[in-house]
């Protein structure tokens, strides 16, 4: 086999050409270039942003099974979770679980859950308002009436037939909330920003 040789211009010769120096330059490059990419997405996954698969039917029709979704961690640093927004948490139960569902009650409020209707009691409604849900997939189920403490507040899926949620194990804390759903990727056809928020609190 031909060795390979370049052209050197100080000598105005050519030089057999080290392979092995070559390829070191090129596995260098490699490496810093892997060592770049994780300084910049290990952060970007550990602090604002993770992927996340939808599993279950409980946010039908809002989010179905096997959708993938993009959570914002960051926002929630700075502001707190609003009524209507899709949130991503560590189930209070089993802290290797992660649920997807809607937030329906702010801490310091009484939430009241019927087969048919939510109302809401806080100080600027304190007979009770009952919210309007058009996103609900399904109604019924078990009822509840719950006053949450500082930093709780309660969820519930959309479809609220097939949810386990607020209404069985009770409060989610503060402290369990990893973000809000940021952006829905998969499937192409309903990519979508900030997918399934409501402003609930807009309405009155």
């Amino acid at each position: 086999m031909d060795d390979s040789y370049t052209y050197d211009e100080k000598s105005k010769s050519f030089k057999p050409i080290d392979e092995k120096e070559g390829s070191g330059e090129g596995l260098g490059e490699i490496v810093k270039f892997a060592l770049i990419a994780i300084v910049i997405v290990l952060p970007i996954r550990l602090f604002i942003a993770q992927p996340f698969i939808v599993s279950g039917t409980s946010m039908d029709p809002t989010f179905e099974s096997g959708e993938y979704i993009i959570v914002d961690e960051l926002s929630y640093r700075f502001n707190d979770p609003k009524r209507g927004d899709v949130v991503i948490f560590k189930f209070p139960e089993d802290m290797t679980k992660y649920f997807i569902k809607r937030i329906i009650g702010l801490p310091g409020e009484t939430v009241i859950v019927s087969e048919n209707s939510v109302t809401i009691k806080n100080d600027e409604d304190p007979d009770g308002v009952a919210l309007e849900e058009p996103y609900l997939g399904s109604v019924g189920g078990t009822g509840t009436t719950i006053t949450l403490g500082d930093d709780e507040y309660f969820v519930m899926g959309d479809n609220r037939r097939d949810s386990y949620d607020s209404r069985y194990w009770g409060a989610m804390p503060r402290e369990d909330v990893v973000g809000r759903a940021f952006m829905r990727l998969l499937p192409v056809r309903k990519i979508d920003y900030l997918p399934g928020a409501f402003l609930l609190d807009e309405q009155k």
